[in-house]
């Protein structure tokens, strides 16, 4: 099993960019294993980590309902902002400045098969932040993400999760507000959920908040969790 998971934070970039760089490397993980499973070749199946900050973009899950957004095209070039339906689950969501957004794309035989885990320790990530920042992050049965205040009527959440896997290997991932402008969830039911606010951070916190620190923090417990070992490559790592 290789738990070597190669790291990148591609900056801020165009949502459809990173989009089809995240296709590029998840075909060529399944590659591989079809290949081992043909020919019983016993390569090793890389693991990747990215970061990325989207400009202003929805996107909605394949199991989502359109009608969660409540901009129409017009609204959406005066806000800045574009519209995706992706092959994630989950409903839709937005993405945009101020906001860590991360796609783990890892063949999980490397790790564990278990779909439900999986999720439990990418919520578990900024449950572990959230208490460092003095703030009580919790799971809401039902909803995956993460949130505040649950169980009460200021229940908000301040991070999405929303994933795709096929034969063990995973794509898209996470979002979480640091120092988003959250008048952009206003234009959305945010998840599909009518009756829950969105936070940040920032807001939380009453002040910006640095988001390398933030980004530092979640490798920490990301390597932690996945009992994985990063590799930051510079230059950037290219596919073989």
């Amino acid at each position: 099993m290789n738990k070597d998971v190669i790291f990148q934070d591609l900056g801020r970039q165009d949502y459809h960019k990173s989009w089809q760089y995240q296709e590029q490397l998840f075909k060529h993980i399944l590659d591989i294993k079809i290949k081992n499973r043909r020919e019983d070749a016993g390569l090793n199946t890389p693991n990747y980590l990215l970061f990325v900050e989207h400009d202003h973009v929805y996107t909605l899950g394949k199991s989502g309902d359109e009608q969660n957004l409540l901009a129409n095209q017009d609204k959406l070039s005066a806000i800045g902002a574009t519209y995706y339906k992706i092959n994630r689950g989950g409903d839709i969501t937005y993405h945009g400045p101020g906001q860590v957004t991360g796609y783990p794309i890892l063949d999980l035989e490397n790790f564990f098969t278990d779909i439900h885990q999986y999720l439990r320790f990418l919520e578990e990530i900024f449950i572990k932040i959230l208490a460092d920042y003095q703030l009580k992050g919790e799971r809401s049965d039902g909803e995956t993400g993460v949130w505040l205040d649950v169980g009460t009527p200021f229940a908000r959440k301040i991070c999405a999760l929303g994933v795709r896997a096929s034969r063990w290997v995973t794509m898209h991932g996470f979002a979480f507000n640091v120092n988003t402008d959250l008048g952009y969830f206003d234009h959305i039911v945010p998840c599909g959920i009518q009756d829950k606010a969105v936070t940040s951070l920032a807001a939380e916190l009453k002040r910006p908040v640095d988001e390398l620190e933030v980004k530092n923090k979640i490798k920490t417990y990301f390597k932690e969790l996945f009992k994985a070992h990063l590799i930051d490559p510079s230059p950037q790592s290219t596919i073989n």
